[in-house]
């Protein structure tokens, strides 16, 4: 395949969504990973078999994760892959369950799982690897203590896995981007009130920004993108 070919978990809405959208309009190859299926036979159609492939399952499955990493490699080398996918659960300190736990560390698992079958796939050179985090991987915050505990993790892996990969043909982004507007917000009901939310910065923005630093043709790597937004 002439085109270059990307991985983005994550992909039916939100952030994800626009990342697979704008990588699809600068000419790529977008394998799109998400669980949900309606979403996803819904993009197919939109965007085409030309540009888009629909890998539908669970980040956190190992057998899942396998299977999708090979159907992508099967099409040409994977030049990009950004771990996008996430699951958020804010609650104060003592609101957390055990089921909270495992829902926040979905992303977690998703980002080593993706990261460690692509390596292989790509035999280890020719990658870029771009992990999609949250300002809550920089900082605490009162509400979502087991989440940022989560993106702090992810931080510490993309960290580890520059140092594994430094000097190779491997790079590694970590992306720390504030709060969008989009229903990851949305569903956490009153956490963030509504029109708090109007005040987060647009996914659509959010996404150029991103792949500005990320794809171009520089002879460079942009290692880190924090993404703050304009407080009014």
């Amino acid at each position: 395949m002439d085109k270059r070919i990307a991985i983005v978990t994550g992909s039916a809405l939100g952030l994800g969504y626009e990342l697979a959208r704008q990588l699809i309009e600068r000419g790529w190859f977008v394998c799109g990973v998400d669980f949900d299926a309606g979403r996803q036979e819904e993009l197919a159609g939109r965007f085409g078999p030309d540009s888009y492939r629909a890998l539908v399952g669970d980040v956190s499955d190992e057998a899942f994760v396998r299977s999708a990493v090979a159907e992508a490699a099967g099409i040409g080398h994977i030049d990009l892959l950004i771990n996008n996918a996430g699951q958020p659960s804010f609650k104060p300190p003592t609101g957390y369950e055990a089921a909270d736990v495992d829902r926040c560390l979905k992303g977690l698992k998703g980002m080593i799982l993706f990261s460690v079958e692509t390596l292989k796939a790509d035999g280890e050179r020719d990658l870029k690897i771009a992990n999609v985090m949250s300002t809550a991987a920089t900082r605490g915050n009162p509400g979502e203590s087991v989440y940022c505990a989560t993106k702090w993790g992810e931080r510490g892996y993309t960290q580890s896995l520059k140092a594994a990969y430094k000097g190779s043909s491997v790079k590694v982004v970590g992306v720390y981007p504030g709060g969008i507007d989009t229903a990851f917000y949305r569903d956490s009901h009153d956490y963030v009130s509504e029109e708090k939310q109007r005040t987060f910065m647009s996914p659509v923005d959010c996404a150029g920004v991103i792949l500005a630093n990320l794809v171009n043709e520089a002879n460079l790597t942009v290692a880190d993108i924090l993404i703050e937004r304009n407080y009014v």
